[in-house]
Protein backbone atom coordinates (compact mmCIF):
# COMPACT_ATOMS: atom_id res chain seq x y z
CA UNK A 1 0.00 0.00 0.00
CA UNK A 2 1.40 3.38 -1.02
CA UNK A 3 0.80 6.19 1.42
CA UNK A 4 1.20 9.85 0.55
CA UNK A 5 0.91 12.39 3.35
CA UNK A 6 0.63 16.11 2.58
CA UNK A 7 1.36 18.95 4.99
CA UNK A 8 1.94 22.69 4.94
CA UNK A 9 -1.42 24.05 3.89
CA UNK A 10 -2.94 27.08 5.55
CA UNK A 11 -4.15 30.64 5.18
CA UNK A 12 -2.00 33.25 3.47
CA UNK A 13 -2.55 36.75 2.12
CA UNK A 14 -2.40 37.48 -1.58
CA UNK A 15 1.18 37.91 -2.70
CA UNK A 16 2.47 35.60 0.00
CA UNK A 17 4.14 32.20 -0.13
CA UNK A 18 3.55 28.70 1.16
CA UNK A 19 5.44 25.43 0.86
CA UNK A 20 3.58 22.12 0.69
CA UNK A 21 5.22 18.82 1.54
CA UNK A 22 4.35 15.26 0.59
CA UNK A 23 6.06 12.36 2.28
CA UNK A 24 6.10 8.90 0.69
CA UNK A 25 7.75 5.56 1.27
CA UNK A 26 11.26 5.21 -0.07
CA UNK A 27 10.32 2.80 -2.84
CA UNK A 28 7.50 5.03 -4.02
CA UNK A 29 9.54 8.16 -3.86
CA UNK A 30 12.47 6.90 -5.87
CA UNK A 31 10.60 4.87 -8.46
CA UNK A 32 7.40 6.80 -9.09
CA UNK A 33 6.58 9.90 -11.04
CA UNK A 34 5.06 12.35 -8.61
CA UNK A 35 2.79 15.32 -9.07
CA UNK A 36 0.65 17.98 -7.43
CA UNK A 37 -2.97 18.59 -8.35
CA UNK A 38 -5.52 20.98 -6.91
CA UNK A 39 -9.27 21.24 -6.66
CA UNK A 40 -11.00 24.54 -6.07
CA UNK A 41 -14.56 24.67 -4.68
CA UNK A 42 -17.04 23.71 -7.36
CA UNK A 43 -14.35 22.87 -9.90
CA UNK A 44 -12.71 19.74 -11.21
CA UNK A 45 -9.33 18.58 -9.98
CA UNK A 46 -6.56 20.01 -12.15
CA UNK A 47 -2.88 19.39 -12.75
CA UNK A 48 -0.42 21.78 -11.11
CA UNK A 49 3.11 20.38 -11.42
CA UNK A 50 4.97 17.10 -11.82
CA UNK A 51 8.39 15.58 -11.58
CA UNK A 52 8.96 12.28 -13.32
CA UNK A 53 12.29 11.06 -11.97
CA UNK A 54 15.69 12.17 -10.75
CA UNK A 55 17.02 13.26 -14.13
CA UNK A 56 13.82 14.82 -15.39
CA UNK A 57 12.86 18.44 -15.74
CA UNK A 58 9.68 19.40 -13.91
CA UNK A 59 6.54 20.36 -15.78
CA UNK A 60 3.98 22.97 -14.75
CA UNK A 61 0.52 24.13 -15.60
CA UNK A 62 0.56 27.47 -17.38
CA UNK A 63 -1.40 29.07 -14.54
CA UNK A 64 1.39 28.45 -12.02
CA UNK A 65 4.49 28.54 -14.19
CA UNK A 66 7.11 31.01 -12.90
CA UNK A 67 5.34 31.16 -9.52
CA UNK A 68 5.40 27.56 -8.28
CA UNK A 69 8.32 25.17 -8.02
CA UNK A 70 8.22 21.39 -7.54
CA UNK A 71 11.24 19.59 -6.20
CA UNK A 72 12.24 16.48 -4.24
CA UNK A 73 14.42 15.92 -1.20
CA UNK A 74 15.59 12.32 -1.67
CA UNK A 75 17.20 12.21 1.78
CA UNK A 76 13.76 12.77 3.34
CA UNK A 77 11.57 11.02 0.75
CA UNK A 78 9.66 14.27 0.47
CA UNK A 79 8.14 16.09 -2.49
CA UNK A 80 7.70 19.84 -2.15
CA UNK A 81 5.64 22.49 -3.87
CA UNK A 82 6.94 25.99 -3.27
CA UNK A 83 4.20 28.48 -4.05
CA UNK A 84 5.04 32.17 -4.46
CA UNK A 85 3.02 35.22 -5.46
CA UNK A 86 -0.18 33.51 -4.40
CA UNK A 87 -3.52 34.91 -5.46
CA UNK A 88 -7.09 34.11 -4.35
CA UNK A 89 -7.43 32.06 -7.55
CA UNK A 90 -4.91 29.60 -6.07
CA UNK A 91 -7.29 28.73 -3.23
CA UNK A 92 -7.92 24.98 -3.39
CA UNK A 93 -7.25 21.64 -1.81
CA UNK A 94 -3.85 20.52 -3.05
CA UNK A 95 -3.23 16.82 -3.59
CA UNK A 96 -0.02 14.88 -3.90
CA UNK A 97 -0.18 12.00 -6.39
CA UNK A 98 2.10 9.28 -7.69
CA UNK A 99 2.22 6.75 -10.49
CA UNK A 100 4.47 3.79 -11.04
CA UNK A 101 4.08 3.96 -14.80
CA UNK A 102 4.40 7.30 -16.56
CA UNK A 103 1.88 7.29 -19.40
CA UNK A 104 3.00 10.45 -21.15
CA UNK A 105 0.51 12.79 -19.51
CA UNK A 106 -0.46 13.92 -16.03
CA UNK A 107 -4.21 13.73 -15.94
CA UNK A 108 -6.04 12.58 -12.83
CA UNK A 109 -6.69 9.21 -14.45
CA UNK A 110 -2.95 8.73 -15.02
CA UNK A 111 -2.15 8.75 -11.30
CA UNK A 112 -2.31 5.59 -9.20
CA UNK A 113 -2.06 6.95 -5.66
CA UNK A 114 -3.35 10.04 -3.92
CA UNK A 115 -2.88 11.81 -0.64
CA UNK A 116 -5.81 13.16 1.35
CA UNK A 117 -5.10 16.76 0.42
CA UNK A 118 -4.01 20.00 2.07
CA UNK A 119 -6.17 23.10 2.05
CA UNK A 120 -4.60 26.32 0.84
CA UNK A 121 -6.62 29.51 1.30
CA UNK A 122 -5.41 32.80 -0.15
CA UNK A 123 -7.15 35.92 1.11
CA UNK A 124 -7.42 39.10 -0.90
Amino acid sequence: QVELVESGGGLVQAGGSLRLSCTASTRTFTSHAMAWFRQAPGKEREFVAAHRRISSMPVYAESVKDRFSIFRDYSRNTLFLQMNSLSPEDTAVYYCAATARYRGTYSTSDMDYWGKGALVTVSS
